[in-house]
């Protein structure tokens, strides 16, 4: 299923923008010395080089050009890239002017700049799209609801995979009719794979004839999986006690060395942010005081881990704390945002307090974000399974933060609730301090450019 989905893709990716690097290097010192430089002129300039290509491909890395969402979408592609050259000029200058190696002239970093960008673009708008494209294999869709329909409109939709669905099957109330209609269904267009929701009932007991497929050749991919891949969320339609059960081992398991990373993260992270953000604390206090002379600061009940109700700190910015009873007002806030708390949280600045919660171990940086207790008993009614969330530390940032686009901000929004399940749950399975700071480098990359988290 890898060859499927992404991980081909991004490969191809870094090996392409390397050689783009490598390629441009040549070029500018073919410009520099009128000539194609000799190996001996080349390899004096990789060390420097190879420093700064490393640097390229964390900047490119944080920025998103690697993320499915960047790769499929041409025209997102050249205006990333664009502001993704920006930072790399500037690493550029910055390095080879304090670092103790160089380049002379210092105009060379320009025209490497303007090469290396052509060559990024040709090579992700012209050449990858060639090399991406793969023979596709017959599939048929074997499955129902929304997750699966999603999932068949996006296969038929890009060019980018190596499969299409020729026919797709709904499951029947029996097994002999689901069974009858996929073995025609594989015969009439010779598909070669069967991508099945595996979670479905009549499935699960049409599977000894699923098992016989094999043995003619036919591959079977699990739908949640190919759905998870392909959207980096899982399909709660497919989600249910088996699902939680089959990954409490990912979820509760021993995972010592994570941990201790994770939390020396946290630490580190906390102790520089905050003692950096205090220069801010005077200048808030004032804004505030001068606006309505009310408290700076305002705790707040939050669902940790394990149900747990956890207190966290905010700088206030709303006309007094409502204590989150959202839920006596149509779901919306009583109170109104004053003018200094706009900016606050438009700038983020309003969360810094909540670092020391992360300090104490209430949270991490990392992982869903904490809900305020009486959102949390409206979800747990409308959204199965929304309490398996808290099976672990929440966090200041996290990936449906990152990824989802419709936050449910200071109010009752059961629909985007459940889509920002989706995403959290994905997290809670694959968490790992590698996605970890994914998250904390797409996190700063928000807040930048504010698009907020």
């Amino acid at each position: 299923m890898t060859s499927i989905v992404s991980s081909r893709r991004i490969l191809l990716l870094v090996v392409g923008d390397v050689l783009a690097f490598v390629f441009s290097l040549i070029f500018t010192l073919t410009i520099r010395y009128e000539a194609i430089p000799s190996r001996a002129l080349f390899f004096s300039h990789v060390p420097s080089f190879a420093i700064l290509f490393v640097l390229f491909l964390i900047v490119s890395f944080s920025a998103g050009l690697y993320d499915k969402q960047s790769t499929l979408i041409r025209g997102r592609i050249q205006g990333l890239l664009l502001r993704v050259q920006v930072i790399n000029l500037i690493i550029s200058i910055i390095f080879f002017y304090l670092a103790p190696v160089g380049i002379a002239p210092r105009a060379n970093l320009f025209i490497y700049i303007l090469i290396s960008t052509a060559a990024l673009l040709t090579w992700r708008m012209v050449m990858f799209p060639v090399l991406n494209s793969a023979r596709k294999q017959t599939a048929v869709l074997v499955g129902s609801g929304e997750d699966v329909e999603d999932l068949h409109e996006e296969i038929n939709g890009s060019t980018h995979y190596g499969l299409v669905f020729k026919d797709r099957v709904l499951p029947q109330m029996d097994i002999k009719s689901t069974v009858d209609a996929i073995s025609t269904a594989v015969k009439k267009n010779k598909a070669s794979i069967i991508v099945v929701d595996l979670h479905n009932q009549v499935i699960e007991s049409a599977m000894p004839f699923l098992y016989s497929l094999i043995f003619s050749g036919v591959q079977i991919i699990d739908a949640s999986k190919l759905y998870e891949s392909l959207f980096d969320r899982i399909p709660l339609s497919m989600v249910g006690e088996r699902w939680l059960v089959e990954n409490s081992v990912t979820v509760l398991g021993n995972r010592r060395i994570y941990d201790v990373l994770k939390r020396l993260m946290d630490i580190v992270v906390v102790i520089v942010v905050g003692i950096i953000s205090l220069v801010l604390y005077p200048f808030v206090w004032a804004s505030i005081k001068t606006e309505d002379n009310g408290p700076i600061f305002i705790v707040q009940e939050r669902i940790g881990k394990n149900g747990k109700h956890i207190g966290i700190a905010k700088f206030r910015s709303m006309t007094a704390n409502d204590g989150g009873s959202y839920s006596n007002n149509n779901g919306k806030s009583k109170l109104k945002v004053t003018h200094t708390g706009k900016f606050t949280r438009l700038t983020r600045i309003d969360e810094l307090p909540q670092l020391w919660s992360v300090l104490k171990g209430d949270q991490s940086l990392i992982g869903p974000r904490p809900e305020l207790p009486a959102l949390v008993e409206v979800y747990e009614k409308e959204i199965p399974y929304y309490n398996a969330r808290h099976l672990i530390k929440p966090g200041l940032s996290g990936w449906a933060q990152i990824y989802h686009q419709r936050h449910p901000h200071h109010g009752v929004s059961v629909d985007d609730t459940r889509d920002k399940l989706s995403y959290d749950l994905y997290y809670i399975k694959h968490r790992s301090f590698m996605l970890d700071i994914r998250i904390a480098m797409q996190t700063v990359k928000a807040l930048i450019s504010r698009q907020g988290v």
